[in-house]
């Protein structure tokens, strides 16, 4: 083993570790892909969770200062195809590995660089930040699963979309309460957070719905390999999904409403046995 060799083994060690640590979720879904898939899905996520945790806690450092060199640091390990920071370095290497579009990390650092200054969204701005901050993280990982077939990727790409749409904005109504208290945002377009109804509520959860029906469409044309994590994933959501909309809008404004970590695991076991 080279010693680049072994920078690299550490670096994903790292990704792996970050990951582990900060999505317990997400870690059991890795272990259903095939093992092909376990390192470069767990750089991916090293890579995206690190700049959201740059712009949502880093509360006692400046923020803008730490996601700039942050951005910086990435074109440069994208462009010299090396870095110092163990999580980039294992992001670059995925992402030359798997040919992925330079328009994928630029609409997803454009989006969490919004979540710096911006607190309100209207239509556009709502659609272009999903697709940054949550579309692009899937087609990212579709790249993997598909392995450089162009064709299969291009064919699920939309659909994969979907599903990504789908998970953020459950994220949205589940962190309502902590976005407008701690960050003053909200997300949903021409939503008052004060004088939001219960009308809006079923609305977005109507949106929601259009977005899941077409990602578990993706869901059952991906590779056989990847399809179980992605799966996982999708009845994770689901079931927190089917809990915000049993939830009055007056509860999601008090509490962050989750499923208990003995549901997620009835969840998994059901899957791996067939019975999801």
């Amino acid at each position: 083993m080279t010693q680049i060799d072994l920078y690299q083994r550490v670096s994903l060690a790292c990704s792996k570790l970050l990951t582990n640590a900060y999505s317990t979720s997400f870690s059991s879904g890795i272990k259903t892909l095939s093992s092909r898939f376990h390192d470069p899905v767990y750089a991916i996520y090293g890579f995206v969770r690190l700049a959201d945790e740059i712009v949502d806690t880093f509360h006692d450092h400046d923020k803008k200062v730490l996601f700039e060199r942050f951005k910086k640091d990435t074109y440069w390990a994208l462009e010299e195809k090396i870095s110092l920071n163990p999580i980039l370095e294992s992001f670059q290497r995925v992402f030359h590995e798997y040919d992925m579009e330079q328009e994928l990390v630029d609409a997803f650092l454009y989006s969490m660089e919004l979540d710096l200054f911006e607190t309100q969204y209207d239509e556009e701005g709502y659609k272009r930040y999903i697709y940054g901050s949550a579309e692009v993280v899937g087609l990212m990982c579709l790249h993997v699963f598909c392995q450089g077939d162009k064709s299969k990727y291009h064919a699920l790409r939309s659909d994969a979309c979907a599903l990504g749409s789908a998970f953020q904005k459950i994220n949205f109504l589940r962190d309502i309460k902590s976005d407008f208290d701690e960050r003053g945002r909200v997300y949903f377009p021409g939503i008052d957070y004060l004088t939001m109804t219960e009308k809006d509520k079923k609305d977005i959860e109507a949106d929601i719905q259009l977005d899941f029906d077409a990602g578990l469409r993706g869901i059952n044309r991906l590779p056989q390999e990847s399809k179980n994590g992605v799966l996982l994933a999708y009845l994770y959501y689901t079931r927190l999904f089917e809990r915000i909309k049993q939830a009055p809008l007056v509860q999601i404004k008090e509490e962050r409403v989750r499923v208990p970590d003995g549901e997620k695991l009835w969840i998994f076991i059901k899957m791996k046995c067939g019975l999801a």
